[in-house]
């Protein structure tokens, strides 16, 4: 599959480790030129010597494998950083043609107790980083497709989560935002498609320094390659990129483990009348109120049945 992507200009956001670093790896070794992007300028070492930041790291792992790489170390979820990042693939590269949104953090906290400063957080950096980043690619592509006169090749990969899924009770922030950036997705699937452009979302499980704590009961084999690694998801990602994937666009997928599972869209499982021309209470009473006696508590609009997919 090496050089699937050959010619090609991807942006991966929060590349710098974890999951970003094996997407952009992944794009690379697809023949992808990467934009790694991880907020966090260069520091400095144990012994007081200039180092690399992470996203230098990875850009300098992926040139050495004879790819091409730059990082950018802005923070995507600042209007004008991301219209920056964007334009520093197009400047450097000559193109863009896929954007990987997974830049993120996590503030966890059941809702009684969680501060604003910890919604305000990761709303902003998972679901606003997510809009900058597609606003400015969405303007390049359609500028393109208009000059061309007709579609262009454009790919957008978001990532959602499982929490947004199945109502994590404790990430009440982060399940807020990650589904929003699943209706984010859908919306600039509909908006795109007619440029050329698909977007689709992921759900991944991956184990990763930002989510060591959650997956901490999940043990590590001793042998073989652990199931939460996240080389289980990156290449998802890369066929998503991928020529191969023109007809995928406004979908959702969990991937994790060695499986990919693709979420069937909402259904209608109950319709009410009214009897009369407009509702009143007592009515809802008598429609609503014995169908919801009998139906179990657990039968939400949330999924947990999800969390339970595995291989096999």
């Amino acid at each position: 599959m090496a050089g699937w992507l050959q010619g090609r200009t991807a942006i991966v956001t929060g590349a710098g480790r974890g999951l970003g670093r094996a997407e952009a790896l992944e794009l690379a070794r697809l023949g992808a030129r990467v934009v790694v992007n991880d907020f966090g300028r260069p520091g400095r070492d144990g012994s007081g010597e200039a180092s690399a930041g992470p996203a230098e790291q990875v850009a300098a792992q992926i040139r050495a494998a004879g790819g091409e790489a730059v990082a950018h170390h802005g923070d995507v979820a600042d209007f004008a950083q991301a219209e920056e990042l964007v334009r520093r693939a197009v400047d450097t590269y000559g193109s863009l043609e896929i954007l990987v949104n997974n830049a993120g953090i996590l503030r966890d906290r059941m809702v009684f107790s969680m501060s604003e400063d910890e919604w305000d957080s990761v709303v902003r950096v998972h679901l606003k980083g997510h809009f900058n980043t597609t606003r400015f690619a969405a303007a390049h592509w359609r500028e393109r497709s208009k000059a061309a006169g007709g579609p262009v090749y454009g790919r957008i990969v978001n990532t959602s989560s499982e929490a947004f899924v199945a109502g994590s009770a404790g990430q009440p922030n982060y399940a807020a935002a990650k589904g929003g950036i699943v209706g984010l997705t859908t919306s600039t699937a509909g908006a795109l498609a007619k440029y050329g452009v698909t977007a689709n979302a992921i759900c991944p499980r991956a184990r990763t320094r930002m989510t060591e704590d959650v997956f901490a009961g999940f043990e590590v084999p001793d042998q073989g390659l652990d199931p939460l690694a996240p080389q289980h998801v990156s290449p998802l990602v890369g066929y998503l990129a991928s020529p191969a994937a023109s007809h995928v666009n406004g979908q959702l997928l969990v991937v994790h483990g060695g499986m990919v599972a693709l979420l069937e869209r909402p259904k209608v499982a109950a319709k009410f009348d009214t009897d009369e021309e407009v509702f009143t209470v007592e009515e809802l009473d008598r429609k609503l109120t014995p169908f919801f006696g009998a139906r179990s508590p657990q039968e939400t609009f949330a999924a947990s049945e999800v969390l339970g997919l595995t291989k096999g």
